[in-house]
């Protein structure tokens, strides 16, 4: 339930509404008065339509904008109206839940992957004190949450909720007693268990007849025979029993051999799941015209025409680029599925030869929900590579490539010390189109590059790494360029390259792009100048001027 803020049409402005809440967001404190709680409160009485409100939440809290404080300006029920509530990586305490989001009439609430301090038991028990959510609320999605402090007593009940018809309660540490209560819920009809501590899922049994959708991706402690485990399985539509190639299980085999099992699927997942074969699932399906979508990744199927992906039946694999387009699409939150796609587009990408802004969509997604996995950023950032190397670039949207770009930074920042991704990422940044056309943090790129640029000899990263950082210091302000320049490392490693080629008496493209660096950056710089003069700075272009280098 994510709002996606840009236009689906990266090439077309953004839209006023965009517009509005971006500069609402990121300015709330100039609209608002602080309560002597500390939280904002609008100093004007604004009443907001109803679906503008939810987007201004979940814009916030993509932005990394939503706290204690910045929260606050929705407990106001009246003018701030919330029904699908997105608050997911925020950072709120419990308290602050409690009384910004708690009191209104929630049709949906996404809390994904908020900060520890805000559990599972806190928002239930926040719930609880609305007996009007307690029958509104629909969807709930608590993925990747804790169930309790270690100094609280576990304690809660699912089963108050009693409208709710769809729970994620994915990469939670979430045990049997649990499984029990939820499956008490009298209109439940979608579950997700996916990586959670369930051994046993006999309690399922009493959904057999209502529940529509299970997701089961991942479920390592489970304590069931495939008999056994066949036997709950009730009149779903969709069905997901994949995992990470962790385990051997046979369930996928027995599952697509046993005849009348699930005759109303409409989607089966069996991505990561051993011997699986495209007989097999060609049979499967034949038997079930309705099915739309099966998951195939990092199997021994999906290599058939049947199983293309092209006609009405999607397929996510690897076969080709429409199986691999549509994992990257379902997996995007599934990291090591994210990594296996990403693989296998890498090889694809090689021989494009025109601009494919859908697929370099998919592939920030995948980077954006992994930023510390360094396999899928190693495998991202080659393929952001081979999607915007020489002109294809120039055929890609401008906020697409300024998203690409902060990526990169950020993965440059994050694993410092892996060669092979800064090196990615270099190659990536070093494009007359994303330098010269495309906003981003210039001056931070230009601090990573030259931090990479200290730390490395390699001549033919090393010319990359100067031309990058002469583009960039020309583009900055005279404050930024003062502040880059008076770092001593970096006027000192400039002047090492320039000595270097006057040694070698070589006259390169390093070496001009070097002299430019250190024009741009002396510029208006006294600090800069005089890092400049005591590193002998004077003497060496005194050398160059009057040697026999032809410049």
């Amino acid at each position: 339930m994510a709002y996606n803020f840009i236009n689906t049409d990266d090439a077309s402005p953004e839209s006023l509404t965009d517009l509005c809440l971006t500069c609402v967001s990121q300015n709330l404190e100039c609209f608002c008065v602080k309560r002597p709680d500390g939280s904002l409160c609008f100093r004007e009485a604004v009443l907001f339509p109803q679906e503008l409100a939810d987007q201004l939440l979940a814009k916030m809290a993509t932005e990394g904008l939503l706290n204690d404080s910045t929260v606050g300006v929705f407990r106001n029920c009246e003018y701030l109206r919330l029904r699908r509530a997105c608050i997911r990586t925020a950072r709120i305490s419990a308290e602050a839940f409690q009384k910004a989001l708690c009191p209104h009439r929630l049709l949906e609430l996404d809390a994904s992957r908020v900060n520890a301090d805000l559990t599972i038991p806190d928002i239930l028990q926040g719930l609880a004190t609305n007996r009007h959510c307690q029958k509104s609320l629909q969807r709930l999605f608590l993925t990747g949450l804790t169930m309790s402090s270690l100094e609280e007593p576990i304690w809660y009940r699912f089963s108050s909720l009693q409208g709710l018809r769809s729970l994620s309660l994915a990469n939670v540490d979430f045990y049997h007693s649990g499984l029990v209560d939820v499956c008490s819920l009298p209109r439940l009809e979608s579950l997700d268990l996916s990586n959670t501590s369930i051994t046993n899922l006999t309690p399922l049994l009493g959904l057999k007849e209502r529940l529509r959708s299970l997701t089961l991706y991942q479920i390592k402690r489970l304590e069931m025979s495939t008999s056994q485990i066949l036997e709950i399985l009730g009149q779903f539509n969709h069905l997901d029993i994949s995992d990470d190639k962790q385990f051997t299980s046979d369930v996928a085999r027995q599952l697509l051999e046993q005849t009348g099992i699930l005759p109303a699927l409409i989607s089966l997942d069996v991505s990561g799941r051993k011997q699986v074969t495209d007989a097999a699932v060609k049979a499967f399906v034949d038997e079930r015209p309705g099915m739309a979508f099966v998951g195939l990744l990092a199997t021994d199927a999906g290599f058939s025409d049947f199983l293309s992906g092209e006609g009405n039946l999607k397929v996510a694999g690897e076969a080709n680029e429409t199986q691999i387009c549509e994992a990257l699409r379902r997996y995007s939150e599934r990291e090591g599925f994210v990594r296996e796609a990403l693989f296998h587009l890498f090889s694809l990408t090689h021989v494009m030869e025109k601009p494919r802004h859908d697929i370099l969509k998919l592939v920030v997604v995948g980077m954006k929900n992994h930023p510390a996995t360094l396999n899928v950023q190693l495998a991202g950032s080659a393929c952001v590579f081979n999607l915007t190397k020489q002109d294809l670039a120039a055929g890609m949207p401008v906020r697409l490539l300024s998203t690409v770009t902060q990526l990169l930074l950020e993965a440059m920042k994050t694993f410092p010390n892996h060669q092979q991704l800064q090196k990615n990422c270099l190659l990536s940044l070093c494009s007359d189109r994303i330098l010269q056309e495309v906003p981003f943090n210039r001056f931070e790129a230009a601090k990573l590059v030259m931090q990479w640029l200290c730390n490395h000899e390699d001549q033919n990263m090393q010319r990359m790494a100067v031309a990058i950082i002469s583009i960039l210091a020309a583009k900055l302000s005279t404050e930024q360029t003062a502040q880059l320049g008076a770092e001593l490392f970096i006027v000192k490693q400039l002047l090492h390259i320039v000595r270097q080629k006057a040694t070698q008496g070589v006259v390169d493209a390093t070496l001009k792009f070097t002299l430019s660096a250190l024009w741009n950056l002396t510029d208006e710089s006294p600090t800069t100048c005089q890092h400049f003069i005591e590193n002998q700075g004077l003497d060496l272009f005194h050398l160059l001027v009057y040697s026999s280098i032809s410049l």
